[in-house]
């Protein structure tokens, strides 16, 4: 494929058409789209999900939300067991009416807090924590049970929670173009005086603490299509996916 667009069509999750591609309807599948911050999973996995008929599961923003839930209740890693109980007790799950889904916590939408600064700054800490992956996964099969036709992006999908997924992806572009994505994003938002060299530096310690992390560390599956989306436009992301999918499982 050749890029027809910028790369900040990608990063900005710029959503296209509804054009759905029909499963039949009682046909499970769930495919998995892993890969690190900034390679634009989400609303990459959003609008395939929309084109194949698929629900969507983002399973990044439970643990921003588990994030969220530490700082705004003063608890902190160093303490895991109260951070996991309390999480436990938010009892974490999706509205599935709205478009994407919103998560709730403690019956409450939380998603409008779990894009804050100090939430980014923490996650990855707080993903790292072992209990709390393991009560993460538990949630994410059931639910991949309750949604059987799923498409479910993060860091661990392909290898740790969904490991016979029909079709993996692994979304990757280099930490220079995911830099610029951002630095994009916070100037179109508003914000003033991005630094693009420290963004780039953000991007570089998480990935490293994502990648060397004991549990569930990001992985690139050896059965994952590795897509790299340094040059390519969000369509052509979204088109090169489906059309694997539409191959693997309708053989067209």
């Amino acid at each position: 494929m050749t890029s027809g667009a910028t790369a900040r069509a990608v990063g900005g999750g710029l959503l296209r058409s509804r054009r759905v591609c029909v499963i039949p309807p009682e046909r499970p599948i769930i495919v998995t789209v892993d890969g690190p911050a900034g390679t634009g999973k989400s609303s990459v996995s959003r609008e395939l999900a929309h084109r194949l008929g698929l629900d969507f599961l983002d399973t990044g923003a439970m643990y921003r939300a588990a994030t969220a839930i530490m700082l705004d209740k003063g608890l902190t890693i160093s303490q895991p067991d109260p951070l996991v109980a309390t999480v436990m007790s938010a009892d974490l799950h999706f509205d599935w009416t709205q478009d994407p889904p919103v998560i709730l916590a403690w019956e409450q939408p939380i998603d409008h807090r779990i894009r804050d600064a100090d939430v980014t700054e923490h996650v990855s800490p707080v993903s790292a924590i072992r209990e709390l992956r393991e009560h993460m996964v538990i949630k994410q099969r059931i639910i991949g049970h309750q949604h059987p036709r799923l498409v479910t992006e993060g860091r661990d999908q392909g290898s740790v929670v969904f490991p016979n997924a029909e079709v993996k992806f692994f979304l990757w572009a280099t930490p220079g173009v995911r830099a610029r994505r951002r630095a994009e994003q916070l100037r179109a938002s508003g914000v003033q005086g991005v630094d693009e060299a420290r963004l780039r530096e953000e991007i570089e310690v998480r990935d490293r603490s994502d990648s060397t992390r004991a549990v569930g560390p990001l992985v690139c599956p050896q059965d994952a299509i590795r897509i790299d989306t340094s040059d390519l436009s969000f369509d052509e992301v979204v088109t090169a996916l489906e059309s694997a999918v539409r191959t693997r499982v309708l053989g067209s």
